[in-house]
């Protein structure tokens, strides 16, 4: 399995976002835990709205060759989960049977297909777990990302 985590583009894009520093904050802990970790996990997706919203929708945005340098650091350091046929194909279903939006629906058909049982958004639910997939919002107070991964390769994590 590439991680037990999947992140959500607002979760990246919070950590290079002064707009709001809480969010901020914990974005920063939560990507340095997980990929400290080797627990968490990318896709495609992800990587592609992330250089978008980094370049144009934050409040400083980042000139390209910037973001570009940001994203060679997660495909370096994280695992990136390719959006292929099947994704796509689970996302459509996604729609249908779910009501999720497209890109909301490639998210969780991602996490699904690629057996990562948790995503980490803003974006859905928190706490709600669809065909096995659980969303957390970790910007919310009761967020433990500690509890979330308690043993990773036979060690416990301290508390965020």
């Amino acid at each position: 399995m590439p991680g037990k985590v999947l992140l959500d583009t607002n979760v990246i894009v919070y950590a290079y976002d002064g707009s709001d520093l809480k969010k901020q904050k914990k974005a920063v802990e939560v990507l340095d835990r997980l990929a400290g970790l080797d627990a968490g996990a990318l896709s495609t997706q992800v990587l592609a709205e992330f250089f978008r919203a980094v370049t144009r929708k934050i409040a400083s945005p980042l000139n390209e060759s910037q973001a570009r340098e940001q994203v060679e650091s997660f495909v370096r350091a994280w695992a990136v989960l390719e959006v292929n046929s099947l994704v796509v194909l689970e996302s459509c279903r996604g729609v249908v049977e779910h009501k999720f939006s497209y890109w909301d629906s490639q998210i969780w058909a991602t996490a699904r297909l690629f057996q990562i049982p948790v995503i980490l958004s803003e974006d859905f639910q928190s706490g709600k777990t669809i065909e096995g997939v659980k969303f957390l919002n970790p910007f919310l107070n009761e967020f433990d990302l500690a509890s979330l991964i308690a043993v990773k390769g036979g060690r416990k994590l301290k508390p965020i």
